[in-house]
């Protein structure tokens, strides 16, 4: 195992014993319905999970960018994510859109990049092609 396991800030588990049409918890805290997206059954599927988790650490990563410059709070952070793909080998294309409307559009960008570049769920997947961040003056619609 990583010795840097050792020297963690925060450490989370999740579980799912269940599959793609059940559930899966963190124990002691969070319960979620899991569904797959091709259907109408209820749950929250790992696409919808996947969008959550980088639009919120970005956007926390952002609120510290701003606190740091001592700028307020005016960013927000908006994640797409689509499945693609066949049977035995389905893919997720993930891109993030930002925008600060507190600044000019070319700090916003380098607030973004910044932002990509500290975020944590960013960093992970970092050098993928599936995976973009723009920065925007007002966000499109979905791709």
């Amino acid at each position: 195992m990583d010795p840097r396991w050792h020297q963690a800030l925060y450490r989370t588990e999740g579980i799912n014993s269940e599959g793609l049409e059940g559930h899966a918890y963190v124990p002691d805290g969070l319960n979620v319905k899991t569904s797959s997206p091709l259907n109408n059954h209820p749950g929250t599927n790992p696409e919808q999970l996947l969008s959550l988790s980088l639009s919120t650490c970005l956007e926390a990563t952002l609120e510290a960018i701003e606190r740091e410059r001592q700028l307020s709070h005016t960013s927000e952070v908006r994640v797409q994510v689509a499945f693609i793909g066949a049977r035995a080998h389905y893919e997720f294309l993930v891109n993030a859109q930002i925008k600060v409307a507190g600044v000019d559009f070319e700090t916003a960008k380098s607030m973004t990049a910044e932002a990509e570049r500290r975020c944590c769920v960013s960093q992970l997947l970092a050098g993928s092609k599936n995976y973009t961040v723009e920065t925007v003056k007002e966000f499109s619609q979905s791709k």
